[in-house]
């Protein structure tokens, strides 16, 4: 996320829905940009680099390390795929390789330059990494990473009032849903968006507002075990489809670019700022979209199979 340290590029279900997602938007930004001069996207290309920002590989190095030596402990505890399924530690690492294109790779730098790549790199902390993360269930397989004498405290501590109940409150249908959908509105307004850009520090606080508050939605979405909470999860995933379908039209179809910042980058690309962010606009309105639509669909089948009976969660846990 920083822009300081770099070095050059030379030196079941979900998971695909997830990918094709992704696909979709990468394809639509490289056709876009190919239609243009090649000569000088060419060139805007070549300064690209991985970002290695010690804080941020340390957290993503740390995550991966605790998972892994998680499921271990829980599978060698437990017998092979019980607690944790081989489908979760698949979302898993989709979901952390994810986070590893949006905040190590070159994607980070062209974001800088590109609006176009800096929304591809939100799309996937918001539909892609937080979704595959919360199915992996990341909290209860790192509690397993602790020593064993830590864990009956762990486990006591996050049954406490003091934890469970800000908690609850939180990952509350309504209340995930409004954390989730303020932090997608209010970053994008000009003044804050373009503040991201100039100041490491508020653009490191931008992305985690969308991959905390988009862990969050997800977790109240994932987590329904019952026909009405799977109802209304329903209901959160169709109105986050509608609002963020509506705010990528707005980008899309401006006659003004929005992001003052971008006027002087995007044309080392081949594209002008308006176009760039007409592109962004797509992205943010179509593919994102499909993954709403498709993780619905799912939702929607395990609805009408409930039958109004409580069902064990498969893919998350409260």
């Amino acid at each position: 996320m920083s822009r300081r340290a770099r070095v050059p590029v030379g030196a079941g279900l979900r998971p695909r829905l997830a990918a094709g997602s992704t696909a979709l938007a990468l394809a639509t930004f490289s056709s876009c940009v190919a239609a243009h001069s090649v000569e000088e996207a060419a060139s805007g290309l070549r300064h690209l680099a991985w970002s290695f920002e010690p804080w941020v590989v340390a957290c993503l190095a740390l995550s991966a390390f605790l998972y892994a030596r998680g499921v271990q402990q829980l599978w060698s505890h437990a017998g092979r795929a019980r607690g944790v399924g081989a489908l979760q530690v698949a979302a898993f690492v989709c979901g952390w390789l994810a986070l590893v294109v949006a905040l190590v790779s070159p994607l980070d730098a062209m974001g800088s330059d590109l609006f176009a790549a800096h929304m591809v790199q939100h799309e996937l902390l918001m539909i892609v990494a937080a979704p595959l993360l919360v199915c992996g269930r990341p909290v209860a397989v790192w509690a397993w990473a602790l020593p064993s004498r830590w864990r009956p405290a762990t486990g006591r501590f996050f049954h406490t009032p003091a934890w469970r109940g800000p908690w609850l409150v939180v990952t509350s249908p309504l209340v995930a849903w409004a954390l989730h959908a303020a932090a997608l509105w209010l970053w994008h307004v000009p003044s804050l968006f373009d503040a991201a850009l100039h100041s490491d520090a508020v653009h490191a606080l931008q992305h985690a507002c969308f991959l905390l508050t988009a862990l969050v939605f997800w977790w109240s979405v994932f987590g329904g075990v019952t026909r009405k909470e799977r109802g209304i999860a329903l209901l959160s995933l169709f109105t986050t489809m509608a609002h963020t379908g509506a705010l990528g039209a707005l980008l899309a179809l401006a006659r003004t670019p929005w992001y003052a910042a971008y006027v002087a980058t995007a044309p080392a690309y081949g594209l002008d700022a308006l176009q760039d962010q007409q592109i962004g606009g797509l992205i943010m309105w179509v593919p994102a979209g499909f993954v709403y639509i498709g993780c619905g669909l799912v939702l929607a089948a395990r609805w009408l199979s409930a039958g109004g009976k409580a069902a064990k969660p498969t893919l998350a846990t409260r």
